[in-house]
């Protein structure tokens, strides 16, 4: 707080005690996460209770454990939000590559607001046919199902048939709509990006539960104290790399023509341009975990046939296919997302070129757009390798440990990078109030002088 500018700690709470309006926000924030931790211990209708108590393990491994801690455990809970916000992501991912490729859907894209509001109505649109699928699929899947309780097996549908399907994708896709609706609310009232705080509110709830994990099997003499020792020191490593990461940026000077000088010399002004060394930021990582549930959802009709054995398979964190689809899928999306929706080198340097600034060497226009498109191909580059090594070589790491759950490195890179975004959020709501204070103080002080100087 002290490299913010804002004085004393006196002034500090003064200025968050005036700041409303930004409270407001960040209890609403708090008040959505308490709605969606409650609808992750909902449990599916039609689905035994006890039963699904004693199956939930086997819904903690593999790659399914991975989905089940973005859902922050409501796929082991078979609760109502068990597929949590990913048809939305999924369906957000096609209709970008759609957008790319759609001669229709590109120039929907040109017509700003409006154009931006209807490809929101075709997402939403199909993220109701995905989870719609996707719930069926799951319906499906847990059907024939069987747990032991006690003495007895017992199954975890009671009453299957094609009503209890229907009834489970419908629930779902309810629950996955409200999720959708939950975070855009979020983006209008609250504070940060409304999915992104909803999948970081599901793995957060689910660290004690690892820790204590981890806890457990220490003391019951499952690991060894040098392995806990080993997971303690690679997470406050793997935090330290990725707050280094996120926060790094590469600075393009800038120079600004001023005006003429008292003496008729030229002056100008320098600044800079910061662009991220990971542009992306945790999108790609998140479309390629999202892309890679597809499989499990086909499995998940016929969970006895050879493909979904396949799935089981070779589909697991830390299997080389898995890797192999992971890695490339995150470099795809890193190139993708920065040259669709994170940076565009052309308007950066036609808004330059507007307000008179350049880069020194550079021609102004098409020189600087090619400029900055050579620089953020590189920083690409950067940040892609950089997030396929913090999410894949974790997975790599589990599969060589006896650690019976899973722990990996996307969990930690959305935690860091959600916490790092919504921190800086809440630093520019903190220095906007500061600057309408002063704003204030300033207008209050000339007004006074203006009287007396009328007097």
């Amino acid at each position: 707080m002290a490299n913010m500018g804002f004085g004393n700690q006196a002034e500090i709470a003064d200025l968050l005690a005036r700041a409303k309006n930004l409270h407001k926000r960040i209890l609403f924030v708090l008040f959505a996460f308490v709605i969606y931790r409650l609808g992750t211990h909902i449990p599916l209708p039609g689905v035994d209770v006890m039963a699904l108590s004693a199956y939930q393990s086997n819904l903690q491994q593999g790659l399914l454990g991975m989905f089940n801690m973005f859902s922050g455990g409501a796929l082991s809970r078979m609760a109502i939000f068990a597929l949590n916000i990913m048809p939305y992501i999924t369906a957000s991912i096609i209709i970008q590559l759609l957008s790319a490729t759609t001669p229709s859907l590109a120039e929907l894209k040109k017509e700003g607001e409006m154009g931006r509001r209807k490809i929101n109505q075709y997402t939403r649109y199909l993220t109701v046919v995905l989870a719609f699928g996707q719930g069926f699929g799951l319906a499906a899947g847990i059907e024939g199902q069987t747990a032991q309780v006690g003495t007895q097996l017992m199954a975890l549908v009671p009453n299957p048939g094609l009503a209890f399907k229907l009834q489970t994708a419908l629930v779902i896709t309810t629950g996955t709509l409200f999720l959708m609706w939950l975070g855009e609310q979020i983006n209008t009232r609250g504070i940060g990006n409304g999915i992104s705080l909803l999948i970081f509110a599901g793995i957060v709830a689910e660290l004690p539960k690892t820790l204590l994990s981890i806890g457990e099997l220490a003391r019951t003499g499952a690991i060894s104290g040098f392995v806990v020792l080993a997971i303690i020191v690679g997470a406050i490593g793997a935090i330290l790399f990725i707050t280094h990461m996120e926060t790094a940026v590469r600075r393009i000077s800038l120079q600004y023509p001023k005006r003429q000088g008292a003496f008729g010399s030229a002056n100008t002004d320098s600044n800079h341009l910061p662009l991220k060394v990971n542009l992306a930021g945790v999108i790609p990582p998140i479309f390629a975990s999202a892309l890679l549930m597809a499989p499990i959802t086909v499995a998940s009709y016929a969970p006895e046939s050879t493909w979904a054995q396949f799935v089981g398979q070779w589909m697991a964190p830390g299997r080389p296919l898995y890797l192999g689809l992971f890695v490339g899928l995150i470099i795809f999306f890193s190139y993708f997302y920065v040259a669709t929706v994170a940076f565009n080198a052309e308007e950066t340097a036609d808004n330059l070129k507007k307000s008179g600034a350049f880069i020194p060497g550079i021609r102004p226009g098409a020189s600087t757009a090619r400029y900055l498109d050579n620089i953020a191909t590189r920083l690409t580059t950067i940040g892609a390798l950089y997030l396929a090594f913090i999410c894949a070589v974790p997975d790599l790491l589990h599969t060589q440990s006896t650690i019976p759950f899973y722990v990996g490195g996307t969990s930690l890179l959305i935690i860091v990078s959600v916490t790092i975004d919504t921190v800086a959020r809440i630093q520019s709501a903190l220095i906007a109030q500061k600057y309408e204070a002063l704003l204030r103080k300033t207008s209050g002080k000339s007004g006074k002088r203006g009287l007396l100087v009328s007097k």
